[in-house]
């Protein structure tokens, strides 16, 4: 049952009333203020004990890959200056676990589609029904980002509109997550991304979140980054992702990245998404 793993005494997701509105209200303003809101201990021991089970006994499954990215995971453009944001690129050591291992009884999705679940993201984000949609990747939609020692989840931007994630387990050392909020919100914002990039922004904000903490993240508008890592402990988050359009799924290129395989559904629906962001 969902409640088991949900603490639903503390955010009651699908109850009307006074509790539920100071958390909106708690998360609204977080979320206004910097594109960012943490629930802390989110899910229960018993959930958390769950979910960081689960994560384990699919990690042989994960995606690894070692390589160096840009921000928007785009080639290099040798026709920009040296400098240029898309011209930064970072050694990345990561993998992904794909939402195809996850089963639809699992703990993952047991919390993905608890009663009242998506109702109460949408109105913590204060998104119009019609612009607020599950992401149809089906490679994409639930997965968890499983980080081992190294340089970690270098700067980037987000594919999705709005990425909720939910902290399952922390590395020995290091995994910090680091965001420079709003900064590509109403449009690209080279200058400020370079000055990210240097080490040189007092935009960046630092979270030390901790397992069972559930995040709320406009992702696609903040450059962010999970800091390097050490120790043998694995860091596990899962990743619950909307979007602001229906059907939509990630352009073949990233999603071969991230997961190490497309399926024919990201073929047929490539360059359909509305906006002009690079991805």
């Amino acid at each position: 049952m969902p409640n088991a793993l949900i603490d639903l005494a503390r955010y009651p997701i699908a109850l009307p009333g006074p509790a539920r509105d100071a958390v909106l209200a708690r998360v609204r303003d977080d979320l206004a203020r910097d594109g960012c809101a943490v629930l802390q201990r989110f899910l229960t021991p018993r959930g958390r004990a769950a979910a960081a089970a689960e994560a384990d006994g699919v990690a042989h499954h994960a995606h690894r890959s070692f390589n160096r990215t840009n921000p928007y995971f785009t080639a290099d453009d040798p026709t920009l200056p040296p400098d240029h944001p898309k011209r930064r690129f970072y050694a990345r050591s990561n993998a992904f676990i794909p939402a195809d291992n996850f089963a639809p009884d699992g703990p993952l999705r047991r919390v993905f589609d608890a009663p009242g679940f998506d109702e109460f993201i949408r109105d913590c984000l204060e998104v119009p029904p019609d612009r607020f949609f599950r992401y149809a990747d089906p490679l994409a939609d639930v997965i968890v980002n499983m980080a081992e020692a190294g340089p970690g989840f270098p700067w980037h931007f987000d594919t999705n509109a709005f990425t909720v994630t939910l902290a399952l387990q922390n590395a020995d050392e290091g995994g910090a997550f680091e965001y420079a909020p709003a900064i590509r919100e109403t449009g690209e914002n080279f200058d400020a991304v370079r000055a990210v990039l240097d080490g040189d922004s007092p935009l960046v904000k630092t979270l030390h979140l901790r397992p069972g903490d559930l995040q709320i993240f406009k992702g696609r508008y903040s450059l962010h980054r999970v800091a390097p890592l050490k120790g043998t402990m694995p860091r596990y988050v899962a990743i619950f992702s909307y979007v602001d359009q229906p059907d939509m799924v990630g352009a073949p290129e990233r999603t071969r990245q991230l997961y190490g395989r497309v399926l024919p559904i990201h073929l047929e629906r490539a360059g359909l998404r509305a906006d002009s962001l690079i991805d």
